[in-house]
């Protein structure tokens, strides 16, 4: 049932999975345009995106929907300790929600890091025809070393030096922020963690755009996605980029998105 209000460029929210979540919209609505709904990373929220939304949607003329998972920017908070398939309960409890209460008719799902992750179990574990393809920005379908290595290197940031300070700034519950996925990662537990099966059962297009520089994880992601997928894969690997494309190669990012939307626009 549609309850989100969309109106340009005002932050709202939208209730998922008994929590209330904040959004904000731009571009026209659904049903005027097809749809981007964007999948923040595992520390990220609204805020963080900063102008990328707003730069999307005037680039494409599409609608773009972003809103911060529970735990993150200004969302209720959750419980921790966080269950090691959280990312697997988003995509299966909370986006289907998200998508019925922004009024989604059709359009991509594009998600950076944890988010892409969770753009990918969702194409792969559930079939919604509305979903007509995926950009997935720096997506882990498994867990590599190098990466744990990273996520280890920021909890001893988050503990010692300024990166707690620099979060509170957009998280209201900034600990359960982090926490909530850093100690996931870091459970030993995690290192089983793996999608691939997820991404065999897609049946829709993907663009992935990864960093060539990226701290958290090797091109054998982009790799296995490649070789899993049943559906068409396009990948962008950027030089001088590291885990967040968007930021470090803006344009070359948001030419790319508007190249794969404009593909499966209607004529």
């Amino acid at each position: 049932m549609t309850s989100f209000r969309w109106i340009e460029g005002v932050a709202s929210t939208v209730v998922a999975a008994g929590k209330r979540l904040e959004a904000i919209a731009y571009g026209p609505p659904p049903g005027s345009a097809p749809t981007i709904v964007m999948l923040h990373e595992g520390l990220g929220c609204v805020a963080l995106w900063r102008d990328f939304p707003r730069k999307l949607a005037a680039a494409t003329g599409w609608g773009v929907l972003a809103y911060s998972r529970a735990g993150y920017g200004q969302s209720d908070p959750v419980d921790l300790r966080r269950p090691l398939d959280y990312m697997t309960r988003e995509a299966t409890l909370s986006l289907p929600e998200v998508l019925d209460a922004v009024g989604f008719a059709r359009g991509i799902l594009l998600g950076h890091s944890d988010g892409a992750s969770i753009a990918a179990i969702y194409a792969g574990d559930r079939s919604d025809a509305r979903v007509e393809g995926l950009v997935l920005m720096a997506p882990h379908v498994f867990t590599e070393a190098p990466g744990l290595a990273s996520i280890a290197e920021a909890k001893e940031a988050y503990a010692t030096g300024d990166l707690r300070a620099k979060l509170a700034r957009y998280h209201a519950h900034v600990d359960v922020a982090f926490y909530g996925w850093n100690g996931a990662w870091l459970d030993p537990g995690f290192k089983a963690w793996n999608i691939e099966s997820s991404v065999e059962r897609w049946r829709v297009p993907a663009l992935v755009i990864q960093g060539a520089d990226d701290q958290y994880g090797t091109p054998a992601q982009i790799r296995a996605i490649e070789d899993r997928s049943p559906a068409a894969v396009q990948s962008l690997i950027l030089d001088d980029c590291r885990h967040s494309p968007q930021f470090d190669q803006p344009q070359a990012t948001l030419e790319a998105i508007v190249a794969f939307c404009r593909h499966y626009q209607e004529p």
